[in-house]
């Protein structure tokens, strides 16, 4: 019986295709808007956390000041090489602590030149930032401390003054410092915040402060924590061990502020989650449109075919089969519609993903749960024309012109 009322239903929507496939349109829409809106979503969230993860496992920043409204860092002191080696030897949780002083600065190397960021530090820069070098060595213990005009540089830095040529041994100018090139980093690309990892030169600290910076400031501290160690007991040291040196008494706030990593991923993630089900959300109100269009195709076609109505009720149909009738009608363009809004939503989500450049993370459960809310609005909208239909009068319905 219901095989038979399927072909019906399948015949009654293939003579009027055109207007079918104009009415399940909004369907093929909203389930597609609403498929590739999650899967592109999704994609979003994982680039974040991976170039997050990109700048370091378990890590720390420390700067002076404090951020947000109303607040200022510029008058905060800056950290002092004491701090550091106190941080060092007192911190027993870190597995690094890497001082960074940074500035722009113009880079020269022939006739090519690049405006980048210079950072003076020392080699638990490396450690704390988990960052590899492809090719030379780290700063020697000697450089550290004579302050010699030795760097390592980013892959933008490389391609830009040295393109196809070697780099390493090669000096270069920066701002007004000759130094040799005596590492190369590996590359790391965007960061989650939209900056290029790459382009950096880094200098050992002494040398920075002394040619570049002219003063001895530090203006960020990368703490790395120990495997098995919290990073919330890293933080909450660190903050005790500088309100200590920086004599902040217990009634004042922190003239620095300790940002974990982790914390960080977790807001930016949540964020773009949220943002995502918003946009899925919205696409959702697509399919409530299709349903709508479903409806008033589905009570044209009651009108248009009265007379078939009245037939099949005057020769014994019974009113739960002229129902069924045509609610399967709207069910099956329903998910038809949702069907091919899958198959859209998840090319159009391929086609976005690649150009650019994040994952590619279609949700299997998205994908059910639109397929079946198509489903759904095919029965919601398709129930009243089905009703009106089964509630025809026969002789009134045979009379119908």
């Amino acid at each position: 019986m219901f095989f038979e009322t399927l072909r019906l239903a399948i015949q009654a929507i293939a003579r009027n295709a055109m207007r079918s496939f104009l009415t399940v349109l909004g369907i093929v829409i909203g389930v597609g808007a609403v498929i590739a809106m999650v899967t592109i979503g999704n994609g979003t969230t994982a680039k974040v956390a991976a170039d997050i993860a990109k700048l370091g496992s378990n890590l720390l920043f420390v700067r002076p000041g404090q951020f947000g409204p109303g607040r200022s860092s510029a008058e905060a002191k800056p950290f002092s090489a004491r701090d550091i080696a106190a941080l060092k030897t007192q911190l027993h949780g870190a597995r690094a602590v890497a001082p960074v002083a940074q500035k722009m600065v113009t880079a020269i190397y022939g006739t090519e030149s690049r405006s980048t960021s210079a950072s003076g530090t020392d080699n638990d820069y490396f450690i704390t930032l988990d960052w590899q070098l492809t090719q030379g060595r780290r700063f020697l213990d000697g450089e550290i401390r004579s302050g010699r005009a030795a760097c390592i540089i980013g892959e933008t830095v490389r391609d830009e003054l040295f393109g196809n040529a070697d780099a390493l041994g090669q000096r270069i100018r920066v701002a007004k410092v000759s130094c040799e090139v005596i590492g190369l980093l590996a590359v790391k690309g965007q960061s989650g915040f939209g900056t290029d990892q790459d382009d950096i030169v880094l200098m050992p600290l002494r040398t920075f402060q002394r040619r570049i910076a002219g003063n001895t400031n530090i203006t960020t501290i990368y703490v790395s924590a120990r495997d098995g160690v919290q990073t919330a007991k890293v933080q909450a040291d660190i903050e005790r061990l500088l309100r200590e040196r920086r004599n902040i008494g217990p009634d004042k706030e922190d003239d620095f502020s300790v940002r974990d990593m982790k914390q960080v991923a977790n807001t930016l993630t949540a964020t773009t989650t949220v943002l995502t089900g918003l946009l899925g959300a919205v696409a959702g109100v697509s399919l409530l449109v299709g349903g709508i269009g479903i409806m008033n195709i589905m009570l044209v076609s009651v009108t248009e075919r009265t007379r078939e109505i009245g037939i099949r009720l005057a020769i014994g149909a019974q009113e739960s089969q002229v129902l069924l009738q045509f609610l399967v009608e709207a069910v099956v363009l329903s998910l038809f519609g949702g069907a091919i809004g899958i198959l859209a939503g998840l090319g159009l989500a391929a086609l976005a993903t690649q150009a650019i450049q994040i994952p590619f993370i279609p949700d299997p459960a998205t994908v059910l749960v639109a397929f079946g809310f198509a489903a759904l609005i095919g029965v919601l909208f398709g129930f009243f024309p089905a009703r009106r239909a089964a509630r025809m009068n026969p002789i009134e319905a045979l009379r119908h012109e």
